[in-house]
C-alpha cells in the first residue's frame, strides 16, 4: 500500500501544478479582459464626452450666429427705397459714405481689398449692392484700429476697405442701405455687422461678383 501511495504521488502533483497554472492563466485572461474593456470604455466615454463637447461648441457657434443675423445692430442707421440706375457721372448722396444710390455700372473689387487711398464713391456703392461690407475711415482714426480692421476685411471676401476723409466719424461701416458708426476696432458690433451685412438679407443682387472690377 505504501509502494502504491508513492506512484499516484507525482500524478497527482503533476495535476494540482497543472490546474494550478490553469488558474493562473484564467487569471491573467481576466485580467487582460478588464484593462481592454476598462480601456475601452475610457475611451468610448472620451469620444462621447469630446464629441459632445465638439457639438455643443458647434450648437453655440451656429446659434450666435443666427442671433447676431436676426438681431438688429444696435445704433445703425437705416435707408430704404435707394435708386439703382447705373449713371457715369458723379452723385450727390444724401449720406457719407453713401449706402445706395444710383451708382456706377463698374463696382469696386470688394474681394477682401483693402485700399489705401480713397476710392470713386459711385464704384463703391456699386459694390454694396452686390452684398460687400464697405469699412470706411479718415485720419482721425487710431492706426491700430485701422490695421485690425484692414486685417478683418483681408480675411473677409464680399468686403472691401478705404480712407474717406470728409466722413463725420472716424470710423463707419456700411452696407447696402445700412451704416454704423463705431469707436472702436474691437467694439463687438463690428463682428455682428460683418456677420449680418456680407452677403446678407440687404442685398440687392446676391452673388454678383466682387472681383473683375475696378482695382485702384
Amino acid at each position: 500500500m505504501t509502494s502504491a501511495k508513492k506512484q499516484h504521488t507525482p500524478a497527482t502533483a503533476r495535476r494540482a501544478k497543472l490546474e494550478e497554472a490553469r488558474r493562473k492563466e484564467r487569471a491573467r485572461e481576466r485580467r487582460s479582459r478588464i484593462i481592454t474593456i476598462t480601456a475601452g470604455v475610457a475611451v468610448v466615454a472620451g469620444l462621447v464626452v469630446g464629441g459632445g463637447y465638439l457639438m455643443n461648441t458647434a450648437d453655440e457657434q451656429d446659434k450666435a450666429e443666427t442671433a447676431a443675423k436676426s438681431s438688429p445692430v444696435q445704433g445703425e442707421k437705416s435707408w430704404d427705397k435707394l435708386s439703382r440706375e447705373h449713371v457715369d457721372k458723379k452723385v450727390d448722396y444724401p449720406m457719407n459714405p453713401p449706402v445706395g444710390g444710383d451708382h456706377s455700372q463698374v463696382w469696386m473689387n470688394c474681394d477682401a481689398d483693402v485700399y489705401t487711398e480713397a476710392i470713386p464713391k459711385e464704384n463703391a456703392v456699386h459694390s454694396l449692392e452686390h452684398g460687400a461690407v464697405w469699412v470706411t475711415y479718415n485720419g482721425k482714426a487710431k492706426p491700430a484700429d485701422v490695421k485690425k480692421l484692414g486685417e478683418r476685411v483681408s480675411a473677409t471676401p464680399y468686403s472691401l476697405m478705404s480712407p474717406v476723409e470728409d466722413q463725420a466719424a472716424p470710423l463707419m461701416l456700411n452696407a447696402w442701405g445700412k451704416q454704423l458708426t463705431v469707436k472702436s476696432a474691437t467694439d463687438a458690433r463690428v463682428a455682428q455687422f460683418f456677420t449680418k451685412y456680407v452677403q446678407g438679407p440687404q442685398t440687392p443682387e446676391p452673388g454678383a461678383a466682387c472681383s473683375g472690377g475696378i482695382a485702384k
